[in-house]
């Protein structure tokens, strides 16, 4: 299920060396990032990180079931939405086999993820594999591919009904949208069991079952019937707003490059990615992924070694005339919601 996104520079270096070309460019680099040691695995750091979210999922339940006043145990679904978010980071980390050097100790990893939040990992490795292949490029990345959202007017004037409407005033229904993300994850997930045979297939089905089962009977035995309701809402709508606004600066307003187009490995993840530049709070806030370029170029780096590699890489490509761009975290979401009324302005002429 896994695609190593990373291109194998080590087969035949000698050719490699002889020939100009977009390969020897990224192997270049790939050797500099090696000679700093920045592409070794961080088990001491993972396994710190694994803890801390486990107990912040943990806390978030005993918050829930120790409290003996109902605006309590809303506040706690504010809390509960940051913990589920910070194990999403982890499966994502094992996804791209970041935390153990075993894959099957990462999928174990991810299977666990399952039952505790409540979505496909599978579904999530095989579409992510997919975007990182070939980024903002149409129609091959998933990630550009909303029946709710357009990220070009040729896509905008093919909605119909409902969602052109939507797609129409999506610069101002952006917000709302990302609250509705966890919803788009589990039917995407029921989708993926359905039309999908693999191995983990039955075990997935299984757990997600089970973690809906326990979260809905937890809260209706301890809840009113609105005061569960409220939690449910609290918790979706926080969770999504969270890890959407954390995957939505990475690329979205970035170039988009069309089928035909031939750019090497090294400018298609550089051009297409965004990163977002900030304090060491913000590595934390995002899981690593506010250094999109670094995380596409190297996927399997972990992501404490990410902000290092930074610097490497924007030298490298401004020395190589490669486009490299960083901005902060206000200003992407400007960037990003001009470009959506951009796109929906083709169909409010």
């Amino acid at each position: 299920m896994i695609i190593d996104l990373e291109y194998d520079t080590s087969q035949n270096p000698s050719k490699e060396k002889q020939q100009p070309g977009p390969e020897p460019l990224y192997a270049e680099l790939k050797r500099i990032i090696e000679s700093h040691g920045l592409l070794k695995t961080q088990p001491l750091f993972y396994w710190y990180k694994i803890l801390a979210a486990f107990l912040m999922f943990v806390s978030a339940w005993v918050i829930f079931f120790v409290a003996d006043q109902n605006w309590i145990k809303l506040l706690d679904a504010v809390y509960l939405a940051f913990a589920t978010t910070q194990l999403s980071f982890l499966a994502h980390d094992a996804g791209h086999r970041q935390i153990f050097s075993s894959s099957r100790r990462n999928d174990i990893f991810g299977l666990i993820s399952v039952l505790l939040v409540g979505g496909s990992y599978f579904w999530w490795v095989d579409t992510h594999n997919k975007h990182h292949s070939k980024p903002n490029q149409t129609p091959h990345d998933p990630a550009i591919d909303y029946t709710i959202l357009a990220f070009s007017h040729e896509d905008a004037v093919r909605k119909t009904g409902i969602y052109r409407f939507i797609v129409r005033y999506q610069a101002w229904l952006f917000g709302p949208l990302m609250c509705l993300y966890p919803i788009s994850i589990r039917v995407d997930s029921i989708r993926f069991f359905l039309r999908n045979r693999y191995p983990f297939r039955l075990a997935e089905t299984i757990l997600m079952a089970t973690h809906f089962l326990l979260y809905f009977f937890i809260l209706f035995t301890n809840l009113s019937f609105w005061s569960a309701i409220s939690f449910v809402l609290i918790h979706g709508a926080l969770y999504g707003l969270y890890i959407t606004s954390v995957f939505v600066p990475n690329h979205m307003g970035m170039q988009i490059l069309e089928p035909s187009s031939d750019l090497d490995f090294l400018r298609h993840q550089v051009v297409t990615a965004r990163n977002i530049k900030g304090p060491r709070f913000l590595d934390f806030w995002f899981g690593g992924l506010n250094y999109q370029i670094e995380h596409h170029l190297f996927p399997k780096m972990a992501r404490n070694r990410l902000r290092k590699a930074g610097k490497i890489v924007e030298d490298f490509c401004r020395q190589k005339s490669i486009d490299y761009y960083e901005t902060s975290f206000f200003r992407s979401y400007l960037e990003i919601l001009r470009y959506l009324r951009g796109v929906s302005l083709s169909l409010r002429a």
